[in-house]
């Protein structure tokens, strides 16, 4: 059986909601961040780096990233293109989402992340809200005239739902003015896994 390892409203809420969406038992281990259990030698073994999501598999080997368990996540579920130009722009997308548009919102709420003298937070961290800000309207421009990202539902999905969440819980984003990420969240907000997933981490999007 699969493990998540989450923190709630994190980008592991991804993977939440395709694990809870394939019908496939599956344990949800919440790691509380606000007693460092993030930073505990138990979880460090899973995930060195202190962060989620990590996925065990079923023989309890961990995998960290979005762009490894969402792919594998994607082909034993149904939900990754098997054409290799498709899995090429999946990749391409779920790369732009982790090494662009996930960054950007760090910028925005961790600048001591990126520098040590707290005189450069603010300059930090005005640039990654607006570096945020900027990708919304990519994505917005991005889910004009289609339903999802792919030409059909896939793990993108939900990882996609992830930023909008963001925008408007943590950077402030009149996220009704992104008309097609808007049309968008609502799609998925109609299926009952994604209720469940936000209703479970207590995540209003």
């Amino acid at each position: 059986m699969l493990t998540l390892y989450y923190s709630p409203g994190a980008c592991s809420m991804a993977a939440h909601i395709i694990l809870e969406e394939s019908g496939e038992a599956y344990e949800a281990k919440r790691v509380d961040f606000s007693n460092g259990e993030q930073r505990t030698e138990a979880y460090r073994k899973i995930n060195p780096l202190g962060r989620v999501p990590a996925l065990a598999l079923d023989d309890g080997t961990p995998v960290a990233e979005n762009t490894a368990i969402l792919p594998y996540l994607g082909k034993r579920f149904g939900q990754w293109p098997t054409d290799p130009v498709a899995e090429a722009r999946a990749l391409s997308l779920i790369g732009f989402f982790a090494a662009s548009v996930h960054p950007a919102h760090a910028q925005a709420r961790r600048p001591e992340r990126y520098a040590a003298d707290k005189s450069a937070f603010t300059a930090i961290q005005d640039m990654g809200r607006k570096s945020y800000i900027g990708y919304l309207q990519q994505i917005d421009g991005m889910l004009a005239g289609r339903d999802w990202f792919l030409d059909s539902y896939s793990v993108l999905d939900p990882y996609g739902l992830v930023f909008y969440s963001w925008g408007l819980r943590f950077h402030e984003q009149p996220m009704q003015d992104y008309k097609n990420y808007t049309a968008f969240r609502d799609r998925m907000l109609a299926r009952p896994a994604v209720r469940r997933v936000l209703d479970a981490e207590k995540i209003m999007t």
